[in-house]
């Protein structure tokens, strides 16, 4: 394969599925505070995270998936997760995990602390904190 064609190299984009553009804007440029680039309507809302495009795609009606889609390594778990917290963002708790974690955030083996949130149509989205930082 030829270095041109290595996918490694080349920009990426992350999806997310929405069904309504206002919530999508409120949530993802207001609460979250990520840059708004453009609407594209009726296809997808973008957004630049650091460098990637980030396409909010229109998808209608969807089944939102059990896990997470979409997720920031923070260099600050707590204080993200606090600055979100004031801005709206409501953590998940999940049994066994972080239920008994005043800010929802779970430490798995090794060290890397997760938290979990969900945006306005239910995709799962995460921070991570990786040991160290």
């Amino acid at each position: 394969m030829s270095n041109s064609l290595r996918l490694s190299a080349a920009a990426h984009v992350a999806f997310v599925p929405i069904s309504d553009k206002d919530k999508a804007l409120a949530f993802y440029r207001d609460q979250l505070g990520l840059a708004f680039i453009e609407d594209q309507s009726p296809f997808a809302l973008i957004f630049d995270l650091d460098g990637t495009t980030f396409r909010v795609t229109f998808a209608g009606e969807f089944k939102p998936q059990p896990f997470t889609i979409l997720g920031w390594q923070v260099s600050d778990i707590a204080a993200t997760v606090g600055e979100l917290t004031d801005a709206g963002v409501t953590f998940n708790r999940y049994p066994g995990m972080n239920d008994s974690h005043p800010l929802a955030i779970w430490t798995a083996p090794g060290g890397t602390q997760v938290a979990w949130f969900n945006d306005p149509f239910g995709n799962v989205l995460s921070l991570q904190q990786n040991p160290g930082n």
